[in-house]
């Protein structure tokens, strides 16, 4: 196991976080927000500015699925391509990546689900390397990546049968596991920060979900429109790694604020 150690001052600040237990335990997080984000100006400046483009990103990830298919695709493609842009920590953007790969899919199925028996033609509609295959493989129950992405077929069933309430708890699983391969490692370092507010904001989210509303959403999502989305294949790898230099300190940055 390579651990990676950054110093008294990330080893102060993951030592004055709680444990938050499992994703469906807990009925608020271990830690307010209020807190959270004061823990969070021990941050050195550049880490604190990588963390709010994750935060950007994040936020809207993590929200309802509705993501895909209004007006918010541009915010959360454009909270995408700042990361990009800036950040070249490996860990991070695989982060990053994967909730990418995981909206892909989700906008895949729904568009199946209401009866569009090929992909889209002349339009982007999804992010990263797995467009290309889910289009070719389309009639397959899970494009045939089920072996990439064992949670496909699971997912599928349970948004055939309308079980939305089923269904979010099956994609927060996954990305809490997804979190725990990535923290693999990473103890008290930027990376386990980084992954502790990703589960916090899991955490959170899932104990104020409502079912009812849920439920709402999800008759809205299925007839949805996936036009919004702007971005093709073209995406930038999440393992490909950006030349720029590294981004110059902030004075002016502020605190960040925990993904909410």
């Amino acid at each position: 196991m390579s651990l990676r150690v950054t110093g008294p001052r990330y080893t102060l600040l993951m030592a004055s976080l709680p444990p938050l237990g499992g994703l469906f335990e807990a009925r608020s997080p271990a830690i307010s927000l209020l807190k959270l984000q004061s823990r969070l100006t021990l941050l050195h400046p550049d880490d604190q500015h990588t963390l709010e483009l994750m935060e950007g990103f994040l936020s809207q990830a993590v929200r309802d699925d509705d993501s895909l298919a209004g007006p918010i695709d541009a915010r959360l493609l454009t909270s995408a391509r700042g990361f990009f842009a800036e950040v070249t920590n490996p860990t991070l953007r695989q982060l990053v990546a994967q909730r990418l790969d995981q909206r892909t899919i989700l906008a895949a199925l729904r568009r199946r689900h209401r009866g569009e028996s090929e992909p889209p033609r002349g339009q982007p509609w999804g992010f990263g390397p797995w467009v290309t295959t889910i289009e070719r493989r389309w009639k397959e129950p899970a494009f045939g990546l089920e072996a990439v992405f064992p949670w496909i077929p699971e997912v599928s069933r349970q948004l055939e049968a309308g079980d939305l309430v089923t269904l979010e708890r099956t994609l927060f699983g996954t990305i809490w596991k997804d979190l725990d391969r990535l923290g693999f490692g990473h103890l008290f370092d930027f990376e386990a920060v980084v992954i502790y507010v990703a589960r916090w904001a899991l955490v959170d989210r899932w104990s104020h979900f409502d079912a009812q509303a849920a439920q709402v959403r999800f008759a809205d999502l299925v007839n949805a429109s996936l036009e919004g989305i702007a971005i093709g294949s073209e995406e930038p790898s999440p393992t490909a790694v950006p030349t720029a230099s590294p981004r110059a300190p902030d004075p002016t940055l502020q605190p960040a604020p925990a993904s909410r």
